[in-house]
């Protein structure tokens, strides 16, 4: 009976399903096609394709560390996180690596950060545990390289202790010292770099050096003056431009040179009192050194009236100048007419000495006042400038008659001819170089403290 009614059956099944269709046109339209149209087929394939995407991912979070509370569904490619990790990188992490699944269409990230103390303290703990085995097992290895930076550390601190060849080589004490101070570094520097290249870690050696470099570039703004100064007094040791007791002007302060340090160098006036010039301040000014030439010129003005005969006058200053026992006869003596003023002519003279016998100044004084007396025993006047106000005359003078005869002008006195004086007339006290003399004691006394180093030497090479 069934294998009778089974054709009829779906012949009725086939009328019911097909009758929508053919009331909504006629016998010649067919129906369209819808291209959204999911097959079963295709279903229970995406189906079985995300249940392997989700069973992958599962396994592989097992297998990592710190995921354990995760987790993970997987619909028509959406994989949707869920659950605590340790931290917010731990679930970006876990992010970028699904996001590389060829499978995976989007991630729906909704992992949160613990709020579990223990949770977030144990990872630490076992780090340290970690790190505290690793550091036991290694210390064999780190006291073998700590060994090795110290026998090296070592030598370098014997060489640089050494006399020689540092004092040999540098040309004072303050080079010498630089020279074994490089030393030092140079062997400390390469001590570690052997003991990180036995630990396998000379990566380390890189940042080690970028930061002391950053910190040297920060120290070096910071402390620019006192920098500059160092170099300075380097390049002064090797230069030497002046040598102990030289009379020197630097900057406009004039004395004698005490001692060159590493900062200053130390000058004596000639009132007595010390001068601290700093070392930059020296390098870079103008030094005069008034004892590398042994002859130093000495000048002075002196004035005699207008009505003098000047070409007389000037003979007779260089002549007597000359005839000094203390200047020499080269270069020699000159004396010129500087300039004729209200109240007469004004000559310059300079003369020539030996300052290591001869006292500068007193040479001068002398000079100036053996001149002043060959001008007036000479017959010529030396103008007298001070204005005096006589208050004994009467105010108003009484009007006589003059004569018609013109009175003769009055004679001018005759001058004798002047006559300077010979060598052996001129008399001369007090010229040695005694204040020199008793200044280069005091310098010595003071070159005596050793406590205080000096830069300076006589045997040094000298610009």
């Amino acid at each position: 009976m069934f294998s009778i009614l089974g054709p009829f059956l779906r012949l009725l099944a086939f009328a019911l399903f097909t009758a929508p269709v053919f009331a909504q046109g006629g016998p010649d339209e067919i129906p369209p096609q819808n291209d959204t149209t999911i097959e079963a087929s295709d279903l229970a394939e995406q189906v079985a394709t995300d249940a392997r995407l989700r069973d992958r991912i599962r396994a592989i979070l097992i297998e990592l560390e710190g995921y354990e509370d995760v987790n993970v569904t997987v619909r028509a490619g959406i994989v949707t996180l869920t659950g605590e990790v340790l931290d917010l990188a731990s679930s970006a992490r876990l992010e970028e690596l699904i996001g590389r699944m060829d499978e995976v269409v989007t991630i729906q990230n909704e992992v949160v950060e613990t709020t579990d103390l223990a949770k977030r303290l144990n990872p630490a703990v076992e780090r340290m545990v970690v790190r505290a085995r690793q550091l036991a097992a290694a210390l064999p290895l780190v006291a073998i390289a700590l060994t090795v930076a110290l026998v090296v550390l070592f030598v370098g601190l014997r060489l640089a202790r050494m006399t020689q060849p540092w004092e040999r080589l540098a040309p004072n004490a303050f080079i010498a010292d630089i020279y074994r101070q490089m030393v030092r570094i140079v062997f400390g520097i390469a001590g570690i770099v052997i003991a990180l290249d036995i630990l396998n870690a000379t990566a380390l050696l890189g940042t080690i050096l970028g930061a002391a470099g950053i910190i040297g570039l920060a120290i070096g703004f910071a402390v620019r003056d006192t920098v500059e100064n160092f170099i300075a007094s380097v390049m002064l040791s090797v230069r030497q431009p002046f040598q102990p007791n030289d009379t020197v002007e630097i900057d406009g302060d004039q004395g004698k040179v005490i001692r060159l340090t590493s900062r200053a160098t130390i000058l004596l006036s000639f009132d007595g009192n010390h001068i601290r010039i700093p070392n930059s301040t020296v390098f870079k000014s103008r030094i005069i050194n008034f004892t590398r030439n042994p002859e130093r010129r000495f000048s002075f003005d002196i004035g005699v009236e207008a009505e003098s005969d000047l070409k007389a006058v000037r003979q007779l200053i260089e002549d007597t100048v000359t005839a000094m026992p203390f200047t020499l006869d080269a270069p020699g003596t000159t004396v010129w007419i500087q300039d004729i003023t209200d109240s007469g002519v004004i000559f310059t003279v300079t003369g020539w000495i030996d300052q290591r016998t001869t006292s500068l100044l007193r040479a001068r004084g002398e000079t100036l006042r053996l001149v002043k007396q060959a001008i007036e025993d000479g017959g010529f006047a030396i103008p007298d400038t001070t204005y005096r106000i006589r208050m004994d005359t009467p105010p108003f003078a009484t009007l006589t008659e003059t004569s018609d005869e013109t009175a003769p002008a009055p004679t001018p006195p005759q001058s004798p001819s002047p006559r300077a004086p010979t060598p052996g007339e001129v008399e001369v006290v007090g010229i040695d170089a005694q204040d020199d003399e008793a200044l280069e004691e005091m310098i010595a006394t003071e070159r005596d403290d050793t406590s205080n180093p000096d830069l300076l030497r006589r045997d040094a090479p000298i610009e």
